[in-house]
């Protein structure tokens, strides 16, 4: 019979299995988050280094219009790009659902992640441009050319595209977990076909609605490559801000304030999504 296991033996088990991954996510999780969060109240060097002393001034300059609009125009590509693939993808993920090749049809969703996510962007920049394929369509039924590239209408098609199986993986999880009864029950009462979906359906999909719409939101509103390519400088997202401080303008002060904020921003999403999420638990629970 083996003797119980001493204080010392149980810490080295924790170390053995625990310690491996603990030690990852400090090296490359939480050691990279505090530096950046260190760096962000140090100043700019006369040769972009950093140096002290420790000050709020970059955080405050997050206030000034350009940085604000910038901001206000990230939430505005995020909701909007939320919102259309909440269009096309929730009726999606019931096709693929209920459809009797959806293993066909999944494969084909994902099929495009096979490829460079710069290849796929570049072939919107072909596909939208003046010579493109969407203007000679148009120009097939005397409709162009139109001005679909550089804009603000090219950077949001990009997004959708991009971020769309995002959205169809979470939704489509919850239908295959949907009880049909329910359906059924609601017919049964005298439901119509629309109040029947709406009671006995769509709250057993609540759980990947959020789910998707938090997965697209948040790459959405901080991707810079789409708006870079895309947008040519007229649509500027707080990416976009980032990723110039670090490159041309090596004020790495004040991206890493603006790192910071989009983290905080993006933890503050995802604690109200799991408060909200924890609330409609205990709803059903009671």
């Amino acid at each position: 019979m083996n003797e119980a296991a001493t204080p010392l033996q149980r810490l080295f088990r924790v170390l053995v299995t625990v310690g491996p991954g603990a030690l990852w996510l400090f090296l490359f999780v939480l050691l990279p988050t505090l530096l950046v969060l260190l760096a962000s109240f140090m100043s700019r060097g006369p040769y972009g280094e950093l140096q002290g002393p420790l000050t709020l001034k970059n955080y405050l300059r997050l206030l000034e219009p350009p940085y604000l609009e910038a901001f206000a125009q990230s939430l505005w590509v995020g909701s909007l790009a939320t919102l259309l693939s909440a269009l096309l993808g929730y009726p999606l993920a019931f096709y693929i659902a209920r459809h009797p090749r959806r293993d066909l049809l999944l494969f084909l969703l994902l099929l495009p992640f096979l490829t460079n996510f710069l290849i796929r962007v570049y072939a919107w920049l072909v596909l939208l441009q003046k010579e493109g394929l969407v203007n000679a369509f148009l120009q097939a039924f005397g409709l162009g050319p139109l001005s679909l590239y550089p804009s603000f209408l090219a950077v949001l098609l990009a997004t959708v595209y991009t971020f769309l199986p995002f959205f169809v993986l979470p939704v489509y999880a919850s239908v295959e977990r949907i009880d049909w009864q329910l359906l059924e029950a609601a017919y049964d009462l005298g439901a119509r076909p629309f109040r029947a979906f709406l009671h006995a359906v769509l709250p057993q999909t609540y759980p990947g609605l959020f789910a998707g719409s938090v997965l697209v939101f948040i790459p959405a509103m901080g991707t810079f490559v789409v708006a870079d390519l895309l947008g040519a400088g007229r649509v500027v997202l707080i990416g976009n801000l980032i990723q110039q401080q670090f490159g041309v303008s090596r004020d790495w002060a004040f991206g890493a304030a603006l790192s910071v904020f989009l983290m905080g921003f993006v933890l503050l999403s995802l604690y109200l999504y799991a408060r909200l999420q924890g609330e409609r638990g205990l709803e059903d629970l009671v």
